[in-house]
C-alpha cells in the first residue's frame, strides 16, 4: 500500500479514536493505529534505504592501483663464509625485511641457486650464483630474512669439507693468476719467469731496478768465475 493511502487511513483512525467511547472499540483502534504507523515508519526507511543505494551506483568506480613489481636489477654485491654443514651467503638489500616474506624467493639446485626479491621500494632484485665449487644438498638448503640482509644457507653435500672457493669459475680465475712452477724443471727457471712478469708488468722505475741488479748479479757471478 501507498505511503499516502496508508497516512489517509491514519488520519481517519484519529478522527474515530476522537469520538469513541467504547473501551473496545478504542483499543481496537489504538492498536490499528499503531500498525499503520509501523507500516508507514518502515516504508519511509525502505525509501530513504532505496534512494542510499541510488546514490552509491552514481559514484564512480573506486580505480585501484595495480600492484606492480618495478623493474628488475640484477645483483652479484655479496658475501660468504662457511661451517662445517653450510656455505652461507650474504646479499645486502636495505629494507628487505619489510617485504612479505613470499616476496623473497629462493631457488636451489645441485650446482647453483638464485635470489628474486619482489616488489622492494618499487624494484626487484635478482641474484644468479652457478658452477658451485661442490654439490649441495637441495632439501638441505633454505634462506633466512634478516634486517636488511637475505641469508642463504646451501647444505653441503658432503660435510666437514672445507671450501676454498664459492664457485668453480672463482677458483680458475685464481688459478690463472698464479705463477707456475714446473716441479720436473729447474727451480732457476721458475724464478726467472717470475721475474720476468714482474718486469713486463712493472714500470720504468722497476724496470731500471731490475735491470741494476741483474747487472750487478752478472758481475758477481763472473769474479767468482775467474777466482775459482
Amino acid at each position: 500500500m501507498a505511503s499516502e493511502e496508508l497516512q489517509k487511513d491514519l488520519e481517519e483512525v484519529k478522527v474515530l479514536l476522537e469520538k469513541g467511547t467504547r473501551k473496545r472499540v478504542r483499543d481496537a483502534l489504538m492498536a490499528e493505529k499503531s500498525k499503520i504507523e509501523t507500516e508507514i515508519k518502515n516504508k519511509m526507511q525502505q525509501k530513504s534505504q532505496k534512494k542510499a543505494e541510488l546514490l552509491d551506483n552514481e559514484k564512480p568506480a573506486a580505480v585501484v592501483a595495480p600492484i606492480t613489481t618495478g623493474y628488475k636489477v640484477k645483483s652479484s654485491n655479496y658475501g660468504w663464509d662457511q661451517s662445517d654443514k653450510f656455505v652461507k651467503i650474504y646479499t645486502t638489500l636495505s629494507g628487505v625485511h619489510q617485504v612479505p616474506t613470499e616476496n623473497v624467493q629462493v631457488h636451489f639446485t645441485e650446482r647453483s641457486f638464485d635470489v628474486l626479491v619482489k616488489n622492494l621500494n618499487g624494484k626487484s632484485y635478482s641474484m644468479i650464483v652457478n658452477n658451485l665449487l661442490k654439490p649441495i644438498s637441495v632439501e638441505g638448503s633454505s634462506k633466512k630474512v634478516k634486517t636488511d640482509t637475505v641469508l642463504i644457507l646451501c647444505r653441503k653435500k658432503v660435510e666437514n669439507t672445507r671450501w676454498d672457493y664459492l664457485t668453480q669459475v672463482e677458483k680458475e680465475c685464481k688459478e690463472k693468476e698464479k705463477p707456475s712452477y714446473d716441479t720436473e724443471t729447474d727451480p732457476s727457471e721458475g724464478l726467472m719467469h717470475v721475474l720476468k712478469k714482474i718486469y713486463e708488468d712493472g714500470d720504468d722505475d722497476m724496470k731500471r731496478t731490475i735491470d741494476k741488479a741483474w747487472v750487478e748479479s752478472r758481475e758477481k757471478q763472473s769474479k767468482g768465475d775467474t777466482e775459482f
